[in-house]
């Protein structure tokens, strides 16, 4: 007789199981976090999504004083208390927050550097529909909760890649997909593939997985899928090889990727993430001329429509004197925040766009 496993229904509603009791203590933990009021039994059944499922009160209580017990074997300092000790309110529960907050945390450069690197990867903290929906029935029981302790509950990853969501949800999930792909140089075509894993390659987002047309895996770059992601098949409809390190593969496959300079005008105070990692800064054209107040930095560039995406993000800050293809795509990314069609400073032959001026 063989041992149940993931793959097994035994197997999968145990993982099904576990899941939901994960949920139900992270949103337990956020309801309790997002105020510093007390919570009763009550409010915290009407606020958390699961305790929704209970069909009795008695089964709620069951489930709360198991997941408060799970709670302070984790660690998270779970207060009992009432609004005021000299009546005899109904007990409410809240968790202290300056207790369940880290000490002040010291870092190396180095570990600053790699901070920052991820911090471009992980942009925003959010939180998942469960937790938004418990902060909204908070709100509705009279409790203003406070978000600010909630940053960093659940962050998620933002690219400028359609593809990726529901690609890194297929490798989560197992699911074959297919998408219109175009190779460099080459016709768009439909792939079928079995994702194994997203891997980020100096600055690239790349898809690892087996191609079932070539019955062999590859390597795709996000940026050239040219259409929507569609399953095609079940969740865990297959497995990944075992031993495959998805970086070592994109490596052999993408190679060194090349950078070339490009020159930024800068204006001072601004641009801080170009000037830590640039190459050279030096005085823009001076106190008469247009770069009054502001630097040339150079930075290297390995994907132009990558390093377009950040350098629009500063807006009029950030001028690209060259190469000519990066500052079409970061005028092309303005013009269509603005709601303009490309325009005639967007030519090879133009000279430096001042960002406040497309569309003038």
């Amino acid at each position: 007789m063989t041992s149940a496993t993931s793959s097994s229904p035994g197997g999968a509603a145990a993982a099904a199981r576990g899941a939901r009791r994960t949920e139900r203590l992270l949103n337990l933990v956020i309801a309790l976090s997002a105020t510093r009021r007390w919570l009763t039994k009550e409010q915290i059944r009407t606020a958390v999504p699961q305790y929704a499922d209970c069909a009795t009160t008695t089964a709620f209580e069951r489930m709360f004083e198991r997941d408060k017990e799970d709670l302070r074997e984790l660690g998270v300092p779970l207060e009992t208390g009432g609004e005021d000790p000299l009546f005899e309110d109904e007990a409410g529960y809240r968790i202290d927050r300056d207790a369940y907050a880290l000490p002040e945390i010291r870092f190396t450069p180095g570990e600053l550097a790699v901070l920052s690197l991820a911090s471009r990867v992980w942009q925003q903290a959010s939180l998942a529909g469960p937790a938004t929906r418990a902060l909204v029935k908070l709100r509705s029981l009279g409790v203003e909760p406070d978000e600010s302790s909630l940053v960093g509950l659940e962050p998620r990853v933002r690219t400028s890649e359609p593809a990726f969501d529901p690609l890194y949800a297929a490798t989560r999930d197992r699911a074959p997909v297919s998408f219109t792909y175009r190779r460099a140089g080459g016709e768009p075509s439909v792939r079928h593939v079995e994702p194994w894993a997203i891997v980020s390659w100096h600055g690239r987002w790349y898809l690892v997985g087996h191609d079932r047309d070539r019955d062999d895996s590859r390597v795709f770059r996000l940026s050239r899928v040219s259409s929507a992601v569609k399953r095609i098949g079940r969740p865990g409809s297959y497995r990944v090889p075992e031993g495959v390190d998805p970086r070592e593969v994109v490596a052999g496959t993408v190679g060194t990727v090349q950078t070339r300079p490009a020159r930024l005008l800068v204006r001072s105070g601004a641009g801080l993430a170009l000037r830590r990692r640039a190459t050279s800064v030096e005085p823009g054209p001076g106190a008469a001329g247009e770069g009054a107040g502001e630097d040339v930095v150079v930075v290297d560039v390995s994907d132009v429509e990558t390093s377009a995406d950040e350098i629009a993000s500063y807006g009029a800050d950030v001028v690209v004197l060259e190469p000519p293809q990066l500052r079409e795509a970061v005028v092309r990314r303005l013009r269509g925040a603005a709601g303009l069609g490309p325009g005639p400073g967007a030519g090879p032959g133009a000279g430096p766009v001042r960002q406040q001026g497309v569309g003038a």
